[in-house]
Parts: structure tokens; sequence; C-alpha cells
């Protein structure tokens, strides 16, 4: 099996991987604790999921890793096209697994705060409650930050597949597309949270096209051929 193959393989695997551990987590850990307008209630769920929520929270950070080790692969299998673009899309996952993962003290606090620890007793039970629910909101805040560099990468990523002649344009510019369109989700939550709908657009494309791509390197890898070097002379190499 020849070098590219067996990297674009790698790569697959690590994206299925990511996406199952972060499924998984989210539906184990952190999809039924919050209830919107509710803060004894959601207090209430931290006490009654407290072991769910923690191994939610080791699945997330365990899914950041395996997302930064498929950026890594990728990053192998596409820096002969272009590597300082190839590089660009690395550091861009690497600053939204950081944040990611950063976040998930936004979870923990929420936790400790529905502990019942001795050190808590200065605190009045309305008032964890409302603090549990503000990390609450806090970690899904967070979340959407860390978007902007999910959504970033994507743009040189599809770009060199593209352009790599070792994996089908098409997934490259399904790419690109989602790029724009998860950018402007990102924008709508923070500027204009009422405009909820633009999401009906942003969330199927991006399954079509990252569950396309790891489908794609999971079954049927990289094309044998060494990928060309990009003639754009405003790109360094």
């Amino acid at each position: 099996m020849n070098t590219n193959r067996k990297t674009a393989r790698m790569a697959g695997a690590l994206y299925l991987s990511y996406i199952v551990v972060w499924t998984l987590s989210g539906v184990i850990g952190r999809s039924h604790v919050s209830v919107d307008g509710d803060a004894a209630a959601t207090a209430g769920n931290l006490l009654a999921s407290a072991g769910q929520l923690r191994t939610g929270i080791v699945g997330e950070l365990v899914a950041g890793v395996l997302f930064l080790l498929t950026a890594w692969a990728l990053y192998v299998l596409l820096k002969p096209v272009n590597r300082s673009l190839a590089l660009l899309f690395l550091l861009l996952n690497v600053g939204g697994v950081a944040i990611q993962c950063f976040n998930e003290l936004n979870l923990w606090a929420a936790l400790l705060l529905s502990s019942g620890a001795d050190y808590l007793k200065a605190f009045q039970t309305g008032q964890l409650q409302a603090l549990a629910m503000l990390f609450l909101q806090l970690y899904d805040h967070g979340f959407w930050m860390c978007q902007i560099f999910f959504g970033a990468w994507l743009f040189p990523l599809g770009y060199l597949i593209f352009k790599s002649g070792i994996l089908p344009r098409a997934l490259g510019g399904v790419l690109m597309v989602h790029c724009v369109v998860w950018l402007t989700t990102f924008l709508q939550h923070f500027l204009f949270p009422d405009l909820a709908a633009i999401t009906y657009i942003s969330y199927p494309l991006g399954f079509i096209a990252e569950f396309g791509l790891t489908l794609w390197l999971l079954v049927m890898g990289a094309r044998e051929q060494q990928p060309a070097a990009i003639q754009t002379s405003w790109l360094p190499e």
C-alpha cells in the first residue's frame, strides 16, 4: 500500500473516531443537563447526572486530541501540495482545539457548584444554582467561539484537496463552501441570534462535507500519484 493511501486512511480513521467520540460525549454528558430559564431544574440535573457529565467532559477532551491528530495526518498528506497552507490549516485546528479543551472548565465549574462541598456554604442555594447556569451558558458561548477556527481551517484544507490531484476535487469545493457557510453561522450566533434559520443550511452541509471527506479517506484513501505542486505565485511554499 502506498504512503498516500496509508496516510489518508489513518486520517479517515482518526476523523471518524473524533466524530463518534464527540457525539457520544455530548449525548452522555451535557445534552439533557441545562433547562432554559430554570436554574433549579438545571442544578437538579447536574446533581443527578454528575458522573455522566464527568464522562462527557473526559470524552470531549479525548475528542479534541483525536481532532488534532486528524489535522496532523491531513497535514502530512497535503503538505507536498503547499506546505504553508497545510501549516495554516493545522494551526487553525490547534487554535480551535485549545479553546475547546479550555472551555471544558466551564462544565467542570458547573459541576463543582452543584457538588455540595463545605466551602460553598458561604453561598445561598439560589446563588449556586444561578452560577451553575451561568457557567453552562459560558460553555455554550465558548463552544461557538472556537467555531471561528474550526470554520476557517476548512478553506485551506478544501483548497489543498481541490488542487492536490489525489482526492476528488468535489470534496475540496464542498469544504470551501462549508467554510463560508459555517463562518456565517458563527457570526449569526453572536450578532443575529434570532436568525436561527441559517443553521438549516449549515448543519446538513457540514455533515455532507466533513462526513463525506471522512468516508472517502477511510474507504478509498488517496490516489497513488504524488500531488502536483500548486503553481500560484502569491502562495508561499
